[in-house]
């Protein structure tokens, strides 16, 4: 008999970030904290669950994809990626429920792994703050760490505190997205980090257009280099032998496991970025379990958020998640801390505004709106250091005053000096 799906519930929430880190997310990744549950039913009364990143993911759920997916064998759609990340999710769930085995063993690859290296993830912060993330990190069972490494922060500042409260076998990946330009750039700042023992992984120094720069910059420095995937481009980093490994992401279960058997076939290890709570975490594991060259620690963010929306918590230590083994998913969905959540339309976060002041190692400061002016000036315009000793950047909220609201209004129209 087929496993007819009944029904497809969808609810939207906004799951709090953790203290520490909720005003540096609100920068750029606020609206990581907009997810879309889906609940699928079938005919059986079996239940699946899922999540979407709206503002975040590769696919979206449209009402065409529920109207497709009501009535059908649910079974059957298993692999079609374009229904939707949280949909295609809840979809493994349900399966993986009425035939009672984990979601790997519905991904038809063999398990390499029952434990999965994992990441602890942050976005551009200051020095001291990544060092007590770094120490609830070790205290939460990871053993690697992954940070955003931007010009109007000294990463060697970053990755330093770091260091400082950890065992040298904590590994701190590090990523540009570009931001170091060139490899002429990009080169001196690395090869002073390649110095500390516990520097893991250089994501994206140079553009990812600049093929023969990322070759250049790998030829230079001792740390793996490694770039997100990209169909159209893999043939070219192959030929030119141009990174270590990739990032494996923006892709429904049947993409990732394609992308991860690429990765195999030219033995390029890569770790899979797919950001979410609970849920996406350990549906990232079970995908993390059958694909051989998934060695890297996977990212999922899971830390930043203050509720991971399970009942049970994912079992971490030692720097690998376990693989669960209960039916589906193998997690149990809060659904209190769902209804505490839930959020009414529009579907968008919005944050104080903020003045974003660059303080340079000679002294010198320069004041911006927002994260994206900052962004183009020293990605696109290459209008500042690339990494600047001593760089830092302060965050001042608006208070309400008529001083702030003129200095805002002044930044809004060009990034002004102080």
């Amino acid at each position: 008999m087929k496993l007819k799906v009944a029904k497809v519930d969808r609810v939207m929430v906004n799951v709090p970030f953790r203290d520490r880190v909720r005003p540096w997310n609100e920068l750029l990744v606020g609206q990581f904290g907009v997810v879309e549950i889906v609940r699928v039913e079938s005919t059986t009364g079996h239940v699946g669950y899922g999540e979407t990143l709206i503002h975040y993911t590769w696919q979206t759920v449209s009402e065409q994809a529920v109207v497709r997916t009501v009535g059908a064998d649910a079974v059957g759609l298993l692999a079609d990626d374009s229904l939707g990340a949280g949909l295609q999710m809840a979809l493994y769930d349900l399966v993986g429920h009425a035939l009672e085995v984990p979601m790997w063993k519905l991904l038809g690859q063999p398990m390499v792994r029952d434990r999965v290296p994992i990441s602890w993830w942050n976005t551009k912060m200051p020095a001291k703050l990544l060092a007590a993330e770094a120490e609830d990190a070790l205290r939460e069972g990871y053993r690697a760490h992954k940070i955003k490494a931007r010009p109007w922060f000294d990463v060697r500042e970053q990755v330093a505190a770091i260091a400082a409260v950890t065992p040298e076998s904590y590994a701190i990946d590090i990523d540009w997205n570009g931001m170091l330009r060139t490899p002429g750039e990009a080169v001196p700042v690395l090869r002073e980090l390649d110095r500390e023992p516990r520097t893991g992984l250089y994501e994206s120094p140079v553009k990812q257009t600049d093929i023969a720069g990322m070759a250049e910059v790998r030829s230079q420095v001792a740390r793996p280099v490694v770039e997100h995937y990209i169909a159209t481009r893999f043939p070219d980093w192959i030929r030119a032998d141009g990174v270590d490994g990739f990032v494996v992401c923006l892709a429904g279960p049947p993409g990732i496991i394609a992308q991860g058997l690429q990765c195999a076939v030219f033995n390029k290890e890569f770790f899979l970025q797919i950001v979410g709570t609970g849920l996406t975490t350990a549906y990232t594991i079970h995908l993390g379990a059958v694909l051989t060259h998934a060695r890297m620690p996977s990212v999922t963010c899971l830390n930043v958020y203050a509720d991971d929306l399970l009942v049970h918590p994912l079992a971490i230590s030692d720097g690998f998640a376990e693989v669960p083994t209960a039916p589906g998913l193998g997690i149990e969905v809060d659904l209190d801390a769902i209804e505490r959540y839930r959020m009414d339309a529009p579907y968008l976060n919005v944050f104080p505004r903020k003045l974003l002041t660059v303080q340079f190692g000679d002294g010198r400061r320069r004041c911006y709106s927002d994260i994206h002016q900052l962004w183009r000036d020293c990605r696109e315009a290459g209008a500042l250091p690339v990494q600047d000793r001593g760089a830092t950047l302060d965050l001042e909220t608006d208070d309400g005053s008529g001083d702030f609201d003129t200095r805002y209004r002044a930044a809004q129209t060009w990034p002004y000096w102080l």
